[in-house]
């Protein structure tokens, strides 16, 4: 019998971890959500993957030409420059194009908005304008090998119209976008996912903008381009901490139904504060694509107390309002059981046959002063109506008194 070498099993077991350390990192890393760029500096390339170009901001591509040398400042600007001065030909912002391109060409910028002298006739009085073709690699002439690339050819349309081929070595391809997808609160909107991006804010939980504790529920709506709609599955959800939120999906979105443009699918979380915590509870929303890496977004959710399990905030309106009809219909059979029985037994008629009409009758004598003397039509305007009955005199005592009274100086 033979024994086993030790530094071969241990040698075995070390290729083993790092297999599976491996394998955890991969996992990690296919979980990692889709976000999209901080600048516009990016594009998608023909099989849907990001490449992220936002550390060559600025960056200087210089051609050497027989009357101006032309500069690139990628992702900025294209110009021109001579003894004459520098001319624009084109500014690059969040309204230009970068997509992918055609033949030997990765990828295509657009500059617009150059100079607009001598070229006022450009279309809607854009001015200048250069294409930027990109190369990923080297010139196919030979040109630039190594370093940060260089502009391989310039063609000039007319003095309006640049085109530059631009060899760069491209990084290696991100994550693979599942491009028309979004995700929203409304079913036209796009605050959480676009175009397959996860939108900033939504790439990690913030607590300035949490969700409170009152809101019990949250409704988003999905939709994708109908011909891949089918590649969206069914969506999972994390909790960190994972104790203390209880979380329930429902709505068509939770078992997976294609979403379109034309018919959203909703997905609901019900959440549930078991346990306050000074920080939110993030809430890690994971939508598996098909061939594609996951749509991935976090929530934030704030829990300042407890809330018992199973309550609904508006359980408190449901039971007033089954309390409020119960009583309206019996007041309604208490009043026509006691009309019918006024009106046939104690043969009453008329509003006297309502139960409760004696109490109110008697009540509104009492209130109206009934057993007072009543005025006649004719003293409403006698102003002596108004003092006590004890103050009144009667009329015969004061006509005597005047006529038998004699009063100095009058008339």
């Amino acid at each position: 019998m033979t024994m086993k070498n030790p530094s071969s099993s241990y040698k075995t077991l070390y290729h083993f971890l790092i297999a599976v350390t491996a394998g955890v990192v991969l996992h990690s890393q296919r979980a990692v959500s889709v976000v999209v760029p901080s600048t516009n500096c990016y594009a998608l390339d023909n099989s849907s993957h990001i490449y992220d170009f936002s550390s060559w901001i600025g960056y200087p591509f210089e051609y050497d030409g027989k009357d101006a040398d032309l500069v690139i400042r990628f992702c900025k600007d294209v110009e021109t420059r001579s003894h004459s001065g520098y001319v624009d030909f084109g500014r690059f912002d969040k309204l230009n194009h970068f997509v992918a391109g055609s033949g030997n060409f990765e990828f295509v910028q657009q500059y617009y908005n150059g100079d607009l002298a001598s070229c006022e006739l450009s279309f809607d009085k854009m001015g200048r304008t250069a294409q930027v073709s990109i190369i990923c690699g080297n010139c196919p002439n030979g040109q630039c090998k190594g370093g940060l690339g260089c502009i391989c050819d310039v063609t000039y349309e007319s003095n309006c119209r640049a085109l530059v081929e631009l060899a760069i070595p491209c990084e290696k391809p991100g994550p693979r976008v599942f491009e028309g997808f979004t995700i929203g609160f409304h079913p036209r909107s796009w605050e959480i996912a676009y175009n397959g991006l996860t939108q900033l804010g939504f790439e990690k939980a913030y607590s300035e903008f949490s969700f409170n504790t009152e809101q019990t529920r949250v409704a988003l709506y999905m939709t994708a381009v109908a011909s891949r709609s089918h590649l969206v599955q069914k969506p999972t959800i994390k909790v960190f901490p994972e104790q203390g939120l209880e979380i329930k999906l429902s709505g068509s979105g939770a078992t997976g139904s294609a979403p379109t443009t034309l018919s959203p699918t909703t997905l609901t979380i019900d959440w549930t504060c078991q346990e306050a915590r000074d920080l939110p509870y993030e809430v890690e929303v994971t939508i598996p694509i098909e061939n594609y890496d996951p749509v991935q977004f976090t929530l934030a959710k704030t829990c300042e107390y407890g809330q018992s399990e199973g309550t609904d905030p508006t359980r408190g309106w449901a039971i007033f309002g089954i309390l409020s009809c119960t009583f309206i219909v019996l007041s309604t059979l208490f009043c026509i059981g006691g009309f019918v029985y006024k009106t046939r037994v104690e043969n009453q008629h008329g509003l006297d046959a309502l139960p409760g009409m004696t109490i109110l009758s008697a009540c509104l004598e009492t209130v109206s002063g009934g057993g007072q003397n009543h005025r006649r039509p004719e003293d409403v305007n006698d102003p002596f109506m108004s003092r006590a009955s004890w103050e009144n005199h009667p009329a015969y005592g004061q006509q005597t008194t005047r006529t038998s009274e004699s009063r100095y100086g009058t008339i």
